[in-house]
């Protein structure tokens, strides 16, 4: 299974501008959830000025379709976001590394 990153940079006032949005937001990151594509959310802290969307999906389009179709994306609170394929050492992945001799 493939992991990817998304990552948004969010304007500086974030914070104060997200309410009007985060209800349609939260339905649709649970959605993705629910689904089983979208792994872990949340916005960094100190500053919060990204945030960061672990996805854990064969179809990068699900990823791009989701930022696309984000309110926050869509009302000006993301400034900028990136898609990174993310190669999972230590995790859930159990073949994807071994540490030490078996």
């Amino acid at each position: 299974m493939a992991y990817h990153l998304l990552e948004y940079v969010l304007v500086d006032d974030y914070l104060a501008r997200r309410a009007s949005w985060r209800e349609a937001h939260l339905a649709l990151a649970l959605e993705a959830r629910r689904r089983g594509d979208l792994v872990l959310a949340g916005a960094l802290a100190d500053p919060p000025d990204r945030a960061v969307l672990l996805w854990r999906t064969e179809d990068r389009s699900v990823v791009e379709r989701f930022a696309v179709d984000d309110p926050y994306v869509r009302h000006g609170l993301v400034t900028s976001w990136t898609i990174r394929p993310w190669t999972v050492v230590i995790g859930e992945e159990p073949e994807a590394a071994q540490v030490g001799p078996t």
